[in-house]
């Protein structure tokens, strides 16, 4: 049985590293904001083993409208245990944060692989795809809540 749990910023290193800064210093995983009074990461687990993460900021876009933003940083599953709908689990644990927020939207980075995925929860892109240095092709994504 899976459980998703609010763990701190520092636990989320264990799969922001492998997943999304492989061959990088562990210090690259360190977001700004990521021990912001805001700020929330959520981890999903099978019993003790840490499986995926997701860390939800409050953090407007200028190319959005509404007052009270959300973003999505660092979302990522262990490749072993992709493919088994744990992204979909903390997506929805995601926006269930910030609708108890009161946020209006919640807005990300998506890197190219993850744009059908994303599209699946409801999400639509935003402008043109923009290269991050080091990481690859993103896409602006979001959902009105």
């Amino acid at each position: 049985m899976q459980t998703i749990k609010t763990i701190q910023s520092t636990e989320t290193y264990a799969v922001r590293q492998p997943v999304l800064r492989p061959g990088l210093p562990v210090t690259s995983c360190v977001f700004p904001g990521d021990d912001d009074s805001t700020t929330i990461h959520f981890g999903i687990y099978e019993k003790d083993s840490l499986m995926g993460i997701v860390s939800v900021f409050e953090n407007p876009n200028i190319l959005f409208s509404e007052e009270k933003q959300f973003q999505i940083r660092g979302m990522a599953i262990l490749p072993e245990h992709q493919k088994k709908g744990l992204g979909e689990k903390l997506v929805k644990k995601a926006e269930e944060y910030v609708n108890n927020k009161g946020g209006e939207l919640l807005w990300f980075n998506a890197r190219e692989v993850a744009v059908g995925f994303y599209k699946k929860s409801g999400y639509r892109t935003i402008g043109n795809p923009f290269d991050i240095e080091g990481v690859g092709i993103h896409y602006v994504m979001y959902k009105q809540l």
